[in-house]
């Protein structure tokens, strides 16, 4: 009886354990750990077929597993960091473990990994973005003449004028993308923003933050880029409008401008037909904050 009861008690703790499995989403990044000789697995296919398999075993005993990016370069940095072996499971594991503190991971919510690896992917993509940007950010410095910090002033300016976007948006859900062209590397950030049942917004935190970030830095440098909002309501068409970046604010683009930038191909420059029940217009007056400034620092 005893025996079976710390049998018991073993699979009820097993429910209580978070896990993380550090997954290789490519054939190259597969084909880089098959230089060690404790990882077993041969065949790209089958080791995604086997970890999905064990996704599920873990979700129908009522298990937490997050998924995380397996990086081999980053793998392999670790290991010559903290003078670990490589070629050892249990030093694959630690950096997995501190994978699901540090790195872009996703918990496992019983989707196919064919929709999670995209997914995993994106989350990295947002997160070295928002790491570049913040990084470009914090090396402008002070402003010459008032001492200003450039980087946490731009954060304020591009907080308020968010505010202010979303402040005169028409009701319903929003999606929004800022582009930002001219730095080394072109940058881009999404942000959706629900509406509740009492009319507040909702937003993600992180999500705010990265689309802040890019923002900022694009006032910052004063680089070419964008800012366009699609707004979705039941029953009505969507809403999509838009600005430019001009100095260290947003110029309003006219709905012609914006019907031409989402009629015409980009690949081709050809004219491609408008999206039904859909009005592209001029974007709402979001008074002096959102005024185009280009004095300042």
């Amino acid at each position: 009886m005893a025996h079976t009861d710390h049998r018991t008690v073993r699979r009820v703790l097993r429910r209580e354990i978070a896990g993380t499995i550090g997954l290789l989403t490519d054939e190259q990044d597969f084909r880089a750990m098959r230089r060690y000789r404790s990882f077993t697995f041969d065949d790209h296919t089958t080791y995604l077929r086997q970890v999905e398999a064990l996704l599920r075993t873990r979700a129908a005993q009522g298990g937490h597993t997050t998924v995380a990016l397996f990086d081999p370069q980053e793998y392999a940095d670790y290991c010559t960091d903290t003078g670990l072996d490589p070629d050892k499971a249990s030093s694959r594991t630690r950096f997995t473990a501190e994978l699901a503190a540090l790195g872009p991971a996703l918990p496992y919510d019983g989707r196919p990994l064919t929709e999670l690896v995209p997914a995993l992917i994106d989350e990295a993509v947002r997160q070295a973005t928002w790491e570049y940007a913040s990084t470009l950010l914090s090396g402008l410095g002070a402003c010459a003449s008032c001492g200003e910090d450039l980087g946490r002033a731009a954060l304020t300016r591009a907080s308020d004028l968010l505010a202010r976007i979303l402040e005169t948006a028409p009701r319903g859900h929003h999606h929004l993308v800022c582009s930002v062209s001219s730095t080394p590397e072109p940058l881009l950030a999404v942000l959706h923003v629900d509406e509740s049942q009492t009319g507040e917004l909702e937003l993600d935190h992180t999500e705010s933050l990265e689309f802040t970030t890019v923002l900022a830095l694009g006032l910052a440098t004063h680089s070419p880029g964008g800012l366009v909002m699609r707004t979705m309501a039941a029953g009505e068409p969507d809403q999509i409008y838009g600005w430019r970046l001009r100095g260290d604010g947003l110029e309003p683009l006219t709905a012609g401008e914006i019907f031409d930038a989402y009629c015409t191909d980009t690949q081709s420059g050809d004219l491609i037909s408008p999206e039904s029940n859909v009005d592209y217009r001029e974007p709402p007056d979001l008074g002096g904050e959102g005024a185009v400034t280009t004095h300042g620092h």
